[in-house]
């Protein structure tokens, strides 16, 4: 064991971190990453970030001081993947009925990046204690650090920072209201008909003003649109502005009215994937942490 402690050490780093990615990799409803190719290029990106990872501390024992050069490469690699992931989404962005947004396509990009620096994280670490113990104490931190991704793979979401109640659609003549919230003017009567058989309106009361600001991106906003879109469908096809899903902010108290039509029409479905949408890092505002506020409100 002693003779062949570096072998091991960067077999069961490797494994471990093979594995942390495997566990941060699934395809959903959005269908990205695709299968199986799209799969096959991230398993593969992970087996390289965990190898590099691994390899890095047996080369710091040894003294080969190179192996931080490797990961510096890797780093440069890595926001080529986080390139390729937002210039691919953006292309097929224009093809769907109900965009993603560039706010979405961002954070997903940035997940993929930072995914692999996990990866990273987690084979070096285990790594490390394999060779300076022995591989059980490294397969021991190795699900710790398992654990510990799994914490990190996902961030918080809509219910964390309002509340999502459904609401009336109503067409007064040509206009079209969620609740008490105006949306939009529709002019054809078919329309106006087919909004008021099939539509569903959605409010979003924020609970502070950080998740007003937050709800007010237009990034967000369109995130929560096509999670509704993808999840409950869409009734509606290209060229009809009209029927398009719509979210419209209430300025005065920051609520926020989502207007659809989707091909299954339940609140209580719909109700429950808003509160399940992703709250995007790019779209997070916090004016309460600024000093001005603070001293204000001292």
């Amino acid at each position: 064991m002693k003779e062949h402690r570096y072998l091991i050490g960067v077999s069961v780093g490797v494994l471990f971190g093979l594995m942390s990615r495997l566990l941060m990799l699934r395809t959903d409803y959005r269908q990205y990453p695709t299968y199986p190719h799209g799969r096959i290029i991230h398993i593969s990106l992970g087996i390289i970030a965990a190898a590099l990872g691994a390899i890095a501390i047996p080369s710091l024992y040894k003294k080969d001081y190179t192996a931080i050069t490797f990961l510096t490469l890797a780093a440069q690699q890595f926001r080529d993947v986080r390139k390729m992931e937002r210039d691919t989404l953006t292309n097929i962005d224009s093809m769907e009925l109900v965009s993603r947004g560039s706010t979405y396509i961002e954070g997903i990009a940035m997940v993929f990046e930072g995914r692999n620096y996990l990866v990273i994280f987690t084979s070096m670490l285990t790594s490390l204690f394999a060779i300076a113990v022995n591989c059980w104490t490294g397969a021991v931190v190795g699900f710790v650090l398992l654990g510990v991704v799994q914490f990190l793979k996902s961030g918080k979401s809509i219910s964390h920072i309002a509340d999502v109640q459904e609401a009336q659609v109503r067409v007064e003549g040509p206009d079209l209201y969620v609740g008490d919230i105006y949306i939009m003017n529709v002019g054809l009567q078919d329309d106006q008909q087919i909004i008021a058989e099939r539509g569903l309106g959605l409010i979003l009361r924020p609970y502070n003003p950080n998740g007003k600001a937050t709800l007010s991106n237009l990034g967000q906003r369109q995130a929560i649109l096509y999670d509704l879109s993808t999840i409950l469908g869409v009734f509606r096809d290209s060229g009809e502005p009209s029927l398009i899903p719509m979210a419209k902010l209430d300025i005065r108290d920051g609520r926020l009215a989502v207007f659809l039509l989707p091909q299954e029409r339940n609140g209580a479905k719909a109700t429950e994937v808003a509160r399940r949408v992703p709250i995007l890092e790019s779209a997070v505002r916090m004016p309460t942490e600024a000093s001005v506020n603070k001293e204000g409100g001292s």
